[in-house]
């Protein structure tokens, strides 16, 4: 997979919009390398349960969806490799992307690297997370059975993982620093009938606090200033979405909030390079939306090749 060895694309990150590129580009008979850091599917596989996803009437498991998309790739050819990419060259041709072990060389590379949650920046937050501090209530809500926890956002991913806890947990606090919430109609009515779910409005937090493990939040009203600590044994947070672009930085053209730029067919300013789902800037952060993105890039490393005449 290494050395002189020259792949007709490289896909860095496997969420459902690299793996997506990769079932087409694959199908298309192009040799393809997904490369994965981590679990397969990005964040979708950290998601619950997938509703609104066409062609599943019935909610599917965002972990099994992905492994379905998985699966569909490595059909038609696609390599999985895991490993940290380190370093880019988009400079010449053939590309080369640089893991923790390994050189890839690539007439084309799509950038597929996804986003990862923001943080709040709050006191207590490095220091207790993972000991009550979570972005993820997929992975860590089995933890706190029985416990009282804060949510912190007002967006779909906040309370449809809110409503999740509540399997587990004695009560759910949702912390919205506004009066309303900016989550979808069907998302807010079943939060709204939970009745292990309370809603504290115009709030943020100003600290988490614990010694070994989270114990409380310190919340101030952005309307009164009031302060208050709610006594809770984990807080999980969900405010949003920092692109992963760090890597390609001064490699390819990035807005000043660190997504990378493309236009409609995924291009960046880079010819040869695409970038797809939420690590490029674009409207909706969505299975559906980052599967879409996938097609249009394969189709188009398929078209830049053609006319490169190496295929």
């Amino acid at each position: 997979m290494s050395g002189e060895k020259v792949h007709d694309l490289v896909i860095i990150g496997g969420g459902p919009a690299g793996l997506t590129a990769a079932i087409y580009a694959s199908r298309g008979r192009l040799d393809t390398v997904v490369l994965e850091r981590g679990v397969i599917g990005g964040q979708a596989a950290a998601t619950e349960i997938i509703e609104n996803y066409p062609g599943f009437p019935e909610p599917i498991e965002g972990p099994e969806l992905m492994e379905r998309f998985e699966a569909q790739a490595k059909r038609f050819g696609a390599k999985i490799e895991y490993g940290f990419v380190t370093e880019v060259d988009f400079s010449g041709d053939p590309k080369i992307v640089k893991t923790d072990t390994t050189e890839y060389r690539a007439r084309t590379v799509i950038i597929a690297t996804g986003a990862q949650p923001q943080k709040l920046g709050v006191p207590g937050e490095e220091e207790l997370a993972g000991r009550g501090v979570s972005y993820c209530a997929t992975c860590d809500g089995a933890f706190f059975k029985d416990a009282e926890l804060a949510v912190v956002g007002g967006g779909d991913s906040a309370v449809e993982e809110g409503i999740f806890l509540t399997k587990f947990a004695k009560k759910v606090y949702i912390i919205h620093r506004r009066d309303k919430l900016r989550a979808t109609a069907i998302i807010q009515e079943r939060a709204f009938a939970n009745d292990k779910i309370d809603f504290v409005w115009d709030s943020v937090v100003e600290s988490i606090n614990g010694k070994d493990a989270v114990e409380s939040v310190t919340l101030k009203n952005v309307k009164t200033g009031e302060k208050k600590d709610l006594p809770v044994q984990g807080v999980f947070i969900y405010v949003g979405l920092v692109p992963q672009s760090q890597l390609f930085k001064g490699k390819v053209e990035i807005d000043e909030r660190g997504y990378i730029v493309t236009d409609e067919f995924m291009r960046t300013s880079v010819p040869g390079v695409f970038a797809v789902g939420d690590v490029r800037r674009a409207l909706g952060r969505q299975v559906a939306t980052a599967v879409g993105d996938g097609c249009v890039a394969a189709l188009m490393v398929e078209k830049y090749l053609s006319e490169q005449e190496v295929v």
